[in-house]
């Protein structure tokens, strides 16, 4: 990666656009959502950004450009509409050490401003590094389909009772309650426009200390393997690894595949890890169960031909899926 994916906190801190026209106004729009304070520099502004300065949500300054202008801000966009012109402020900006975005022109670029899904707090940044905007648009559009409307107020509640969750609930159930609020009732209640209850069966979960008691269950699946190219796994294969506890390959060669994983989540491949180089089937299958017993979710990586053979032993409920699509 050329650019390095995070999020900044812009709460109190100075962002500079330098423009008064139309690009200036697209970054705007986006900076209105956070907490920036925002000072337009150019000679003139249009209607839209003068009206942002005339209600105090924002400041104007026309004063001759130096690197002074820019000292000290947490970002710099530029786009005054010239690229010649651009080019040369891009230049003040890098002498001031300010963080610079200069719009149209990638190879003057130190930030980029990604396609965002927002669902506030929730927000979802999708970058192509300049390389394919089109192609970040149209996942944007995917996920916005995906990810229900109201999405934000549930993840804003989950972050109220953050604090009561870590008092009430284990350490050791914790993960399987903020899993049962975001994939199962609580989620489902919230989609439909049932917030009240929602609240209401979460904040009595949290008394309990627990989800309940249906919801914390482990379990194993067994991805099948025909490929570990990881670009050709299924939408299904990768919930299950982003999902799960833990991680067993069958074999050294689907490591790439991990990398779909939780971060946190243990891993186990065989044949590499040590002392699990004489491991047959039925101690992968041992090591699964324990786990499962645990209320961990199991995710087991299995060559196809060997994934019938995988589950056997395991719990009817247990889930078989192809890893590569058809």
């Amino acid at each position: 990666m050329k650019f390095f994916p995070m999020f900044l906190r812009m709460a109190d801190r100075d962002v500079i656009v330098v423009g008064g026209g139309e690009t200036a106004a697209q970054k705007a729009r986006l900076l209105l959502k956070t907490e920036a304070r925002i000072t337009f520099v150019a000679p003139h502004l249009d209607d839209e950004l003068q009206a942002l300065v005339t209600e105090g949500r924002a400041s104007h300054s026309t004063g001759q450009i130096t690197p002074d202008t820019f000292r000290g801000a947490a970002l710099t966009f530029v786009g005054t509409g010239c690229p010649g012109l651009d080019a040369s402020i891009h230049a003040l900006v890098q002498v001031a050490g300010a963080l610079v975005n200069v719009v149209d022109q990638p190879h003057l670029c130190e930030a980029n401003t990604p396609s965002l899904v927002d669902r506030d707090p929730l927000v979802v940044a999708i970058g192509t590094e300049g390389a394919a905007p089109v192609l970040a648009r149209q996942i944007k559009t995917h996920l916005e389909q995906v990810l229900e409307p109201n999405l934000g107020d549930l993840v804003a509640l989950g972050g109220r009772l953050r604090s009561a969750a870590m008092q009430h609930v284990h350490k050791d159930k914790r993960r399987a309650f903020w899993r049962w609020v975001y994939a199962d009732r609580p989620r489902q209640l919230f989609a439909r426009g049932a917030a009240r209850e929602a609240a209401e069966l979460i904040k009595a979960a949290i008394k309990h200390g627990a989800a309940p008691d249906d919801a914390g269950q482990g379990s194993v699946t067994v991805v099948s393997v025909g490929s570990p190219e990881p670009d050709l796994m299924t939408l299904r294969a990768v919930q299950r690894l982003q999902e799960a506890d833990m991680v067993i390959a069958a074999d050294p060669d689907f490591a790439p595949i991990l990398e779909l994983a939780r971060r946190d989540a243990d891993r186990l491949i065989v044949g590499k890890d040590h002392g699990t180089a004489t491991w047959l089937l039925s101690d992968q299958r041992k090591a699964a169960l324990s786990e499962c017993e645990t209320g961990a979710r199991v995710v087991w990586l299995v060559a196809q031909r060997d994934a019938e053979r995988a589950s056997f032993g395991l719990s009817n409920e247990t889930e078989i899926i192809p890893a590569v699509q058809q």
